[in-house]
């Protein structure tokens, strides 16, 4: 099981830092990602590392405001999230794959989902 937390109301510029908990001890093969989903929009694709932290991967409207990270002895995936902007309102979850894919995009690869946490930037 995947636990998110961190969300909040921050205005235009700020930061949060997302959290997220893994109640098992996760394998270095997986890979943990960041999603998010605003109103009406597919849920998208934002972060991800493996969990050996050999490599991590941002879309493209996030890079160089987000940085994703991981503690691989508390078994905890972050998301520094620094220059927010009004678009970047969504709901956050993370999730992970057992194994890392080229595919990491594809919602359906992930094998556990964190419940949510609310992301809401005001201008």
């Amino acid at each position: 099981q995947l636990q998110a937390s961190g969300g909040g109301l921050v205005q235009a510029g700020g930061s949060l830092r997302l959290s997220c908990a893994a109640s098992e001890r996760i394998s270095s093969n997986s890979f943990m990602a960041w999603f998010r989903q605003a109103p009406g929009k597919e849920r998208e694709f934002v972060a991800g590392i493996r969990w050996n932290g050999a490599r991590t991967i941002y879309e493209d409207s996030v890079k160089g405001r987000f940085t994703i990270s991981r503690d691989y002895v508390k078994n905890m995936g972050y998301l520094q999230m620094n220059s927010l902007k009004p678009e970047d309102t969504a709901v956050y979850y993370c999730a992970l794959d057992r194994t890392f894919s080229v595919a990491y995009y594809d919602l359906g690869r992930y094998d556990y989902w964190g419940q949510g946490t609310q992301v809401t930037v005001s201008s």
